[in-house]
């Protein structure tokens, strides 16, 4: 009897819990991964595995899009890269009824894609909120969640489209794995998290600009939190590919603006993305001079910071003074010459990217 109960759990294993699973697309744009929510939609997420396992999705395409709003595929007409006018148009009917609950349409919410005036037409076709979605509740089964890789999904979100939102450029899902959750990675303490105020005293701040390169200096004995805070986003790519966004000649050059980014910010840049408090000193704004730029709350200041261009007693005591430029004032007057409109420059002046370097 034993032997025969062996040979059964053998042959027919028990079904992993599709709680403790996820599943991994491979996409010609980069990798995200999605995990579950099985009691709020059981029938969805099984279907949804059953799929993926039998490699239903591979070679599919995100057939339709709207720029940082939604992402939709699917759908298994897109294997068919000849048959455009097809997409959108199979993948339904699969024996599912709606399964709604109380799952908000909110960023990186996975939900089934039903028919128009048909509730229970749901099948392969899917959809994920790229941004919150709060007209869609209540009207589609959410069944998972995107766990990483949210940066991706927003890169396919933005792929061209035309008058119908359909792609005008293939966006491929290669593979869609089935896995079990991984363990969490042990964890690593984030850049400029345990340094002394002695070692950030090593540190300089590299500033690459469509109009030269500027260097500061980080003055951690006055302000040790903000110079951490500046200095690991520098580390993680956050300035990257951002711009100079206000030029107030003889008063102030502001940079540091995150909306200004070409690329979306990955999760972990977004991780540090917080309020910092202030840490007001003695040091003057004087021309050089790097402080930290915020709103009416004192404590409301985030990535933006500006470098002054002359003396500014108004702003003594009241702004954040971490840094002061040693390298590149030249590049800074250039900038500060530049035609605007306002306060914002006619022509973009990128920031290429902006690294911690250490003295030599």
């Amino acid at each position: 009897m034993i032997l025969a109960l062996t040979l059964f759990a053998l042959l027919f294993p028990p079904q992993d819990n599709p709680a403790d699973l996820q599943a991994v697309f491979e996409t010609s744009a980069g990798p995200f991964t999605i995990q579950f929510y099985p009691d709020k939609a059981p029938n969805h997420v099984r279907k949804f595995l059953d799929l993926a396992r039998e490699g239903f999705f591979n070679g599919t395409s995100f057939h339709s899009m709207v720029a940082r709003g939604v992402l939709q595929g699917g759908d298994p007409e897109t294997k068919n890269p000849n048959a455009r006018d097809k997409y959108g148009s199979g993948g339904f009917n699969m024996g599912l009824k709606q399964e709604i609950s109380d799952l908000q349409m909110k960023r990186g919410t996975v939900a089934a894609f039903a028919l128009p005036g048909k509730a229970d037409s749901d099948g392969s076709q899917f959809f994920i909120c790229v941004a919150d979605q709060p007209p869609l509740q209540g009207q589609f089964t959410a069944f998972a969640y995107v766990a990483d890789g949210m940066d991706v999904v927003v890169n396919l979100s933005e792929t061209p489209t035309d008058e119908k939102r359909n792609a005008t450029e293939r966006v491929e899902i290669k593979s869609v794995t089935v896995r079990r959750i991984p363990p969490p990675p042990p964890p690593v303490a984030p850049p400029f998290t345990t340094e002394t105020v002695d070692e950030l005293k090593n540190f300089r701040l590299a500033i690459a600009t469509s109009m030269g390169n500027i260097v500061v200096e980080m003055l951690p004995d006055k302000a040790p939190n903000h110079v951490r805070h500046i200095l690991r986003l520098a580390a993680l790519g956050a300035f990257d590919q951002t711009a100079v966004h206000r030029v107030a000649p003889g008063f102030v050059l502001q940079l540091g603006d995150l909306n200004t980014r070409k690329e979306p910010l990955t999760q972990k840049m977004n991780e540090f993305v917080v309020p910092i408090r202030v840490e007001l000193n003695d040091t003057r704004h004087d021309a050089g001079i790097i402080s930290m730029a915020r709103g009416e709350d004192p404590a409301s200041a985030l990535t933006s910071f500006f470098i002054v261009l002359g003396p500014q007693p108004s702003l003594n005591g009241t702004y954040t003074v971490f840094g002061q430029v040693v390298e590149g004032m030249d590049v800074v007057r250039k900038i500060e010459a530049v035609p605007v409109q306002g306060e914002t420059p006619v022509t973009r002046v990128d920031v290429y990217s902006m690294r911690a370097i250490r003295k030599n």
